[in-house]
């Protein structure tokens, strides 16, 4: 998993609460077992017209000014809905490394992390600040620093957030399931070792 210290990047608005896994990927795809492509699959119905995949020109993914998101600014609630893993592959397989929001489902929260993006949990306000700021100076950038858990922008705005250090120390050094386990392959190859466990 690439690992995540700081992150550079233009933010997309989708002003919506409640944004549910099925909205992020429907469930027609849901039969692919693989982890990759399912960039192409986020937020389908609302980006496509059809299932020739023409772009809905409405739909913020859409636009010129947001082709190259890689942050997402959305409301409460995001990834609510079902417990899909589906949903965090295609926000990883898109592009996005942030996203921001008031509130998560538990489980969509839970495996951002393993898929190496980061969900930043603001309040009600700072979220409505943040919106506020990307009308007013669209192409908005942020700066997203984990080391320093600080969120600026080019004209003046420094935040902070929280995250448990478990969480933080996974992704600054890049560590999904796999990862955290494969740190302890010394103390494994030897435990197999002494079993006889081949």
């Amino acid at each position: 998993m690439q690992a995540f210290t700081q992150h550079d990047g233009l933010v997309v608005p989708i002003d919506r609460s409640d944004i549910d896994t099925d909205q992020l990927v429907p469930k027609q795809f849901l039969k692919r077992v693989e982890r990759s492509g399912f960039g192409k699959f986020l937020f389908f119905d609302w980006r496509y017209l059809n299932d020739d995949y023409d772009e809905n020109p409405e739909f913020e993914l859409n636009r010129p000014e947001y082709r190259n998101a890689t942050i997402l600014l959305a409301r409460h609630n995001f990834g609510c809905g079902s417990s899909r893993e589906h949903a965090p592959w295609a926000i990883a397989d898109y592009g996005f490394r942030v996203i921001l929001a008031s509130s998560y489902a538990d489980i969509f929260y839970n495996n951002s992390f393993k898929n190496g993006y980061l969900p930043i949990t603001l309040s009600e306000e700072q979220i409505d600040m943040l919106f506020q700021r990307e009308k007013q100076f669209r192409p908005y950038t942020l700066c997203v620093d984990l080391v320093a858990k600080t969120i600026k922008d080019q004209h003046g705005l420094s935040l902070t957030f929280e995250l448990d250090d478990f969480r933080r120390d996974c992704l600054l050094n890049g560590w999904d399931d796999v990862g955290l386990t494969l740190r302890f392959e010394d103390k494994i190859a030897e435990y197999e070792k002494e079993h006889g466990i081949a």
